[in-house]
């Protein structure tokens, strides 16, 4: 690292000191660097979620449609009424508040 800070890799655990192997489950840039410093495939550390064979199983069921929206119930839940002076302008510079 162009920082002079060490971060251990650990392949066997699946762990990496940055924390993103980890929470993502997919190799972060340290690990990837390490397998190709090794010679190592970084795809096998990649988690089952992620493989197409899995996202394929989702879409295994029959999806029921929900039909007509004038059939659906009228909804009873809050009104969410925008706040315009929080929204931000796309045109120009930025103006100072």
């Amino acid at each position: 690292m162009t920082t002079g800070k060490v971060l251990v890799v650990d392949l066997a655990r699946r762990t990496c000191d940055c924390g993103h192997f980890q929470v993502e489950r997919i190799p972060c840039r340290l690990v990837i660097a390490y397998c190709a410093n090794q010679c190592l495939d970084w795809q096998l550390y990649v988690h089952d979620v992620y493989k197409m064979t899995e996202v394929r199983k989702v879409y295994r069921f029959e999806f029921t449609p929900l039909g007509d929206p004038e059939t659906w119930p009228a909804y009873e839940g809050p009104t969410l009424v925008a706040n315009p002076a929080l929204r931000r302008t796309s045109k120009g510079r930025p103006k100072l508040t």
